[in-house]
């Protein structure tokens, strides 16, 4: 890995451990803005060992500022698990010769993602009993993960325009070198 890449990850896990501590909308329960930043490393970078590290990475910081009791584990398997979704619909849309540069599949990526990422939290937290008494998988998946999805959309198309335009100025900047 280039330091660059290694550079852009960490300062985007560090806006995701940032964003994380979000006060919650239902008692402890909050969206996770950390799956934006996890999956625009992806989206950048298209590598499978990064994608995996900054799964891990962000499921750990995740799991480190977490709210939600019991959820360290829930949250490191998620994004572990939800990363390596992204990585591979990126190398399946590279496949069929779909560019990831328009809003649909770039939005597609943060809304599936986050969708993939919020149901293994739920089914891991129903398992160990941590879900907030009252509310079930499918309650929890309407009234808080598919809102968080389409947010992450917004804000996923936030970053990856940001990170465009950085790396557009970076390789701008390296050519006057």
């Amino acid at each position: 890995m280039k330091t660059k890449t290694i550079t852009q990850a960490s300062i985007l896990l560090a806006i995701g451990t940032i964003l994380h501590l979000i006060p919650g909308f239902v008692g402890t329960v909050k969206p996770d803005f950390m799956l934006v930043c996890v999956f625009t490393i992806i989206i950048l970078n298209k590598d499978f060992k990064m994608s995996l590290a900054v799964g891990l990475a962000g499921g750990i910081l995740a799991g480190i500022t977490t709210s939600a009791p019991g959820g360290f584990v829930p949250n490191i398997t998620d994004k572990i698990i939800s990363s390596l979704f992204v990585y591979f619909a990126v190398k399946f849309l590279e496949k069929i010769k779909i560019k990831i540069e328009n809003i649909f599949s770039i939005g597609s990526l943060y809304f599936l993602g986050t969708a993939v990422s919020g149901l293994v939290f739920l089914f891991l937290m129903n398992i160990t009993g941590a879900l907030p008494e009252g509310f079930g998988i499918k309650l929890m998946f309407v009234s808080l993960v598919l809102p968080t999805a389409g947010i992450n959309i917004l804000v996923g198309l936030f970053f990856d325009k940001v990170m465009s335009m950085y790396n557009k100025n970076f390789a701008r900047s390296l050519a006057q070198i």
